[in-house]
């Protein structure tokens, strides 16, 4: 987190420098010049604070999205549906042990796969021994196995989910086909997701 701040941190300053230096190729006045330099540092101060209150804004723009019907998990009965992200993917809100936790679907990964800090904090203990070998764009790593005692999305439950952890994931959690193979049918249609209830127990 401190470094991804330190980048934003030079990132503003470069946005500050770059429209200063243009500006005092013309020698403006000294008022324009503080006026420039006021708008800009507003600007980068108004972007900082987002970055640094992302989750927050993500929260309130989904219960703004939810009331306004446009959100991108809905439930009706058995059946979830969830909105494909403007990164093209799916991205579903789920309860880890009752811990909720915002998880990528991903139905190339065998197993549902969650960070060390997320193991922590629902309360489950990886098992180093013997360890799991697993193939990633970025090479071979190795994880730890581990069980979550409840995982639900929407109105779908299942029980005792074998997962994979590791440091290598980041603050990335997913859920595998391991998950997904439990439901009754998954299939996607006209940019949304639709799970179903059927065998998840």
């Amino acid at each position: 987190m401190t470094d991804d701040r330190t980048v934003y941190v030079l990132f503003g300053l470069l946005m500050l420098v770059l429209p200063l230096s243009s500006l005092l190729a013309r020698r403006p006045s000294i008022g324009t010049v503080l006026r420039a330099l006021l708008g800009w540092a507003v600007i980068v101060g108004v972007l900082y604070v987002a970055f640094g209150n992302r989750e927050r804004i993500s929260e309130l723009a989904g219960t703004i999205g939810e009331r306004l019907g446009v959100a991108e998990q809905s439930v009706d009965g058995d059946t979830v549906r969830i909105r494909q992200s403007v990164d093209g993917h799916f991205w579903a809100v789920a309860r880890l042990n009752g811990i909720e936790r915002r998880m990528l679907i991903d139905s190339g990964a065998t197993s549902t796969a969650i960070s060390e800090a997320t193991a922590k904090a629902i309360g489950v203990t990886p098992r180093r021994v013997p360890p799991v070998l697993l193939t990633t764009a970025n090479g071979t790593i190795e994880a730890a196995r581990g069980r979550i005692e409840t995982v639900r999305i929407g109105s779908l439950e299942t029980r005792d989910l074998p997962v994979v952890i590791s440091p290598a994931f980041g603050e990335m959690d997913v859920v595998g086909m391991n998950f997904l193979s439990r439901l009754g049918s998954w299939r996607v249609a006209r940019g949304t997701l639709i799970l179903e209830a059927g065998k998840v127990s």
